[in-house]
């Protein structure tokens, strides 16, 4: 039957078959954490991101201009604190969500809203970099998301702010064994962890024993026990810890060797991604200085 066409036809068919081929080409599939596979058929123009550190890397991928509503804690940079908020990444408000319309939404592979999410016909990408490794995954991840360069050499400066860092630390300061508090709970920072393998990066000590877990809230006496070199922790929590029984008798506290981390710098701490190379310094500095308050 195509050979009974026009010439004019055949032509037009044969456009229409290779911009057939051409779409198909450029439609790709991307699978994420939680095993879920989701198809494009172009790159997403409109993305809600319901997790800072996933936020952040977008914005680091050069697609900042992509997102069209944040979570209520996504505020680097500063641009992305005037886009519409939509609540936490754990209790997001779903009519918002949907209002939006975005093409795709990314989530934390915690948040069960996904679930919601994807029942509403909606294309979501759960994601979690808990890892440096994961971290890396994510990246390059997002990067074949939004059809954009850059993911490798975003990555290759990661690692290189961070070797910087772990470079800066002085020889005496390395080996110190150290407590770092994400919460005044206290749940701590356990092994495995981003923060973790940042503080082996930079030849400290993480004094938590593997077995507690990667966040595990702890007994106050375990750290009374162990008797750290160098405590981490935030402005909120620092005040309270001489007020803990036992603890006005840590090394620590008495050698005033304590960093106290205030919101912003918390921020940049507790959020894998772009700005790591910044947390490894804020440790690095924080190492140094214990070891400067000896002096």
């Amino acid at each position: 039957m195509f050979h009974s066409l026009p010439r004019w036809g055949r032509a037009g068919v044969g456009a229409c078959l290779a911009l057939c081929l051409l779409a198909a080409a450029q439609a790709y599939e991307i699978t994420d954490d939680a095993g879920q596979r989701q198809r494009f058929d172009a790159a997403p123009a409109r993305i809600v991101s319901l997790l800072p550190s996933l936020t952040e890397t977008v914005c680091a991928l050069g697609a900042c201009d992509r997102l069209v509503g944040v979570d209520r804690y996504s505020n680097w940079p500063e641009s992305v604190q005037r886009l519409p908020n939509v609540g936490g990444g754990l209790d997001p408000n779903i009519e918002a969500v949907v209002a939006l319309k975005p093409d795709v939404v990314l989530i934390g592979t915690s948040s069960r809203a996904s679930v919601r999410l994807r029942a509403l016909g909606l294309k979501v990408l759960a994601l979690e970099p808990k890892t440096r490794a994961a971290m890396r995954h994510t990246t390059e991840l997002l990067g074949e998301l939004l059809q954009v360069g850059g993911a490798l050499a975003l990555l290759a400066r990661i690692d290189a702010g961070v070797q910087a860092a772990a470079a800066s630390v002085p020889p005496g300061a390395r080996g110190q064994r150290v407590y770092y508090e994400i919460t005044p709970a206290p749940h701590a920072a356990g092994r495995g962890t981003f923060i973790d393998e940042l503080i082996e990066a930079l030849g400290l000590v993480n004094i938590m024993d593997p077995a507690l877990g990667p966040y595990p809230k702890i007994n106050p006496e375990l750290v009374v026990r162990l008797d750290p070199d160098l405590i981490m922790v935030s402005q909120q929590g620092a005040a309270e810890l001489a007020r803990r029984p036992g603890w006005a008798r840590l090394r620590a506290l008495r050698r005033g060797k304590v960093c106290e981390f205030n919101a912003d710098e918390r921020n940049i701490l507790v959020r894998p991604g772009p700005r790591m190379p910044e947390a490894a310094r804020l440790m690095a500095d924080c190492a140094a200085r214990g070891i400067s308050s000896e002096k």
